[in-house]
């Protein structure tokens, strides 16, 4: 089961690289990024975490290692945040929430719409959590060296 979560995670996010136009050399990266991203997710939601949460971690995960690979290989980082966060984005909750409106199940479709919503904001504000630290190091790191020189 953990392989096949590997497996269709490390696709999806390579393939949404390949929409994206993300260079053919960072499509790997790309689906790493979404493999790790999704594989904290399952953790997390197996270990009894609500679905929110999980998806919160998880980006702050995403946008950390997309960081990372930006710094590495000089590359922008919407590629690998963007290819990474795909596997978290809440499609089938959505889906089912417009399948109870057609069906006038209102309640359902109400809640399945908000608990969407809340996931989607959830990955938002992990990525921009990831992206203030990310900043907050890197000016504390040019304060550091610009005293040593």
């Amino acid at each position: 089961m953990v392989i096949t979560h590997l497996f269709t995670s490390f696709i999806a996010a390579a393939s949404f690289g390949v929409i994206f136009n993300a260079p053919r050399k960072s499509l790997l990266r790309c689906g790493f990024v979404g493999m790790i991203g999704w594989i904290i997710y399952i953790i997390l939601v197996n270990n009894h975490y609500d679905a929110i949460p999980a998806s919160l971690i998880s980006a702050v995960f995403i946008s950390a290692i997309s960081h990372i690979f930006a710094k590495i290989y000089r590359t922008p980082i919407i590629i690998f945040s963007v290819a990474g966060i795909i596997p978290l984005v809440p499609g089938g909750i959505s889906y089912d929430a417009m399948r109870h409106f057609v069906l006038n199940d209102y309640n359902m479709a109400i809640q399945l719409a908000a608990k969407a919503f809340m996931i989607s904001g959830a990955i938002a504000v992990g990525l921009v959590i990831a992206e203030v630290f990310f900043q907050l190091f890197m000016k504390a790191k040019h304060k550091i060296t610009s005293r040593n020189t």
